[in-house]
């Protein structure tokens, strides 16, 4: 009998530590060619406001191989809902069995700002202190949470489009981090000093361009995980170093680089790295202090994968979940 393990449940097994470390060994085993990584399928509806994906991989280190499905409606967050929503299938390798059904919508939260941990961590100037949020919904909390772990960070600013929900972040969160939150209404003054910025909106042209961040910067570029809207402005791009999850997903998906890319401004060979190759040592991360890093984050199945095994058999350990007969 498969286990459902609920979003609530899943955000009490996966801890923000444990998830960078194992979103590491993830990539390792994906550059080591371990896993199974396919690009994901998508099928937009008529209107184009959402699409429904299926996210399959085999990852290598638990042996286990499952698929994602998931439905990206980015307008969702004016409605009070997730961008993210739908649930990840875990089958074992020896029979195909079908062990686990669990909340897509958590283990995606969780994950992707993990990953984004994993960039910083490896790409970020060591002594970075003050982070810049743009976004203020689900992926800003974790991504506060998972930057915080892998740099000194003291002073964190906050942008968001709807300024009540950047004030509502803000008292949420003041007490739960030893660091200064601060809101601004105006995006050039939140990152202006900013050693590390997040971008996790619902944006479909540009917020943030070459001329509004510091020298030496990384940037972890999250919300813009279609070819048709960007976070970024093509200088921004052009003027920093690439780093992706996966180069595929990048060259298909990512707005911000396939939109320059039609523009003439760069091609494939503008990008570094995957985390893998740098995690490895195959290609070298950050080359110095005044560089602006820029890891562009799409988001794929092996992620989902390695997650939805460890919840599993920690949540067998916890006996939490629930047996269910399909």
């Amino acid at each position: 009998m498969p286990l459902l393990v609920s979003g609530s449940e899943v955000k009490k097994i996966l801890k923000m530590d444990d998830c960078i470390n194992l979103m590491e060994k993830v990539f390792i085993a994906l550059q080591k060619g371990q896993s199974i990584q396919p690009l994901r399928r998508a099928m937009w509806l008529p209107d184009k406001n959402g699409l429904l994906g299926t996210m399959p991989a085999f990852d290598g280190n638990s042996k286990m191989n499952g698929i994602k499905v998931v439905s990206v409606f980015l307008d969702n967050h004016a409605k009070g809902l997730s961008s993210h929503q739908g649930v990840v299938l875990l089958f074992e390798s020896e029979t195909g069995s079908l062990i686990s059904i669990q909340d897509a919508e958590e283990i995606t939260a969780i994950r992707t700002a993990a990953v984004s941990g994993v960039a910083t961590k490896i790409l970020a100037n060591p002594e970075s202190e003050t982070l810049a949020i743009l976004g203020s919904g689900v992926q800003a909390e974790t991504h506060l949470e998972a930057i915080t772990k892998v740099r000194p960070i003291k002073k964190v600013n906050i942008w968001s489009r709807n300024n009540g929900h950047a004030i509502t972040f803000i008292e949420k969160h003041q007490n739960r981090f030893n660091i200064e939150l601060k809101n601004y209404d105006d995006i050039t003054e939140a990152v202006a000093n900013a050693d590390i910025i997040c971008t996790t909106t619902s944006a479909r042209e540009p917020l943030l361009d070459l001329e509004q961040v510091k020298p030496g910067v990384h940037i972890n570029a999250v919300g813009a995980c279609t070819p048709n809207v960007r976070e970024l402005g093509a200088d921004l791009v052009a003027n920093s170093r690439l780093f992706t999850d996966s180069i595929e997903s990048l060259t298909n998906e990512a707005g911000d680089f396939i939109i320059p890319c039609k523009e003439g401004r760069f091609d494939e060979s503008f990008i570094q790295a995957e985390l893998g190759e740098v995690l490895t040592g195959v290609k070298e991360g950050r080359k110095d202090p005044h560089s602006i890093t820029l890891f562009e984050s799409l988001g794929i199945g092996v992620e989902d994968v390695a997650c939805a095994d460890y919840i599993f058999k920690k949540a067998t350990e916890l006996s939490l979940g629930t047996n269910i007969t399909l």
